[in-house]
């Protein structure tokens, strides 16, 4: 979430406050709409769960026809009252000054032990937009898979994450039996499904 997000005449922030600032904050806004009617709704308040941007990027070896997942603990699941430990993409947050595509490369090799040969666009989407600013550019990249496995993660991030190699029809099974929870892995495979062929003849 920027600090400042661009004027727009459609809607009227009457007042925006931060009552919670962590590794992560919550702004509170008091604001009204312009309706499809073109009337203006009643002022409301709502609270965003205000994230930077993030990069995600599913590793996927065309040789091999197989990709990278991860897994890892996510306390939002277990919250949730689910499966707390989920099959996931590689993913980081965009710090200041860098660029999605770099985001990528570099989680990949931080979170899976993998180094990223090409990078191709899947989407940019909004994870949860009812109350939450986070924005993510998710990617396809381009690997060798083999060797790839094992615990990975940074120590002073306290990441605990396990890498490993699925072919893609096991992978793309385990969505359609809802094994993979997690938004962006599911996006991301499902943008596989429907791209693989062109990728596999590009990357050969």
């Amino acid at each position: 979430m920027t600090d400042r997000p661009p004027a727009d005449p459609r809607v009227e922030i009457l007042s925006r406050t931060t009552p919670y600032r962590g590794y992560f904050r919550i702004e509170k806004f008091r604001l009204r709409h312009r309706r499809f009617d073109g009337t203006w709704s009643e002022a409301m308040e709502r609270e965003v769960f205000a994230r930077p941007p993030a990069a995600a990027v599913l590793p996927y070896d065309p040789a091999q026809d197989a990709v990278v997942l991860i897994e890892q603990f996510r306390v939002g699941a277990y919250a949730a009252g689910v499966e707390p430990w989920l099959i996931e993409v590689v993913a980081g947050i965009v710090e200041p000054g860098e660029a999605p595509a770099d985001v990528a490369c570099r989680e990949a090799v931080e979170e899976a032990g993998c180094k990223v040969l090409a990078l191709e666009p899947i989407a940019r989407v909004l994870s949860s937009p009812g109350g939450d600013s986070e924005q993510e550019t998710l990617y396809c990249g381009r690997v060798e898979s083999s060797g790839i496995g094992g615990l990975h993660g940074l120590d002073q991030e306290h990441e605990d994450i396990r890498a490993f190699v699925l072919p893609f029809s096991e992978a793309f099974a385990r969505v359609t039996e809802a094994e993979v929870t997690n938004g962006n892995a599911v996006i991301a495979l499902q943008w596989l499904a429907l791209n693989r062929d062109r990728l596999r003849r590009a990357w050969g």
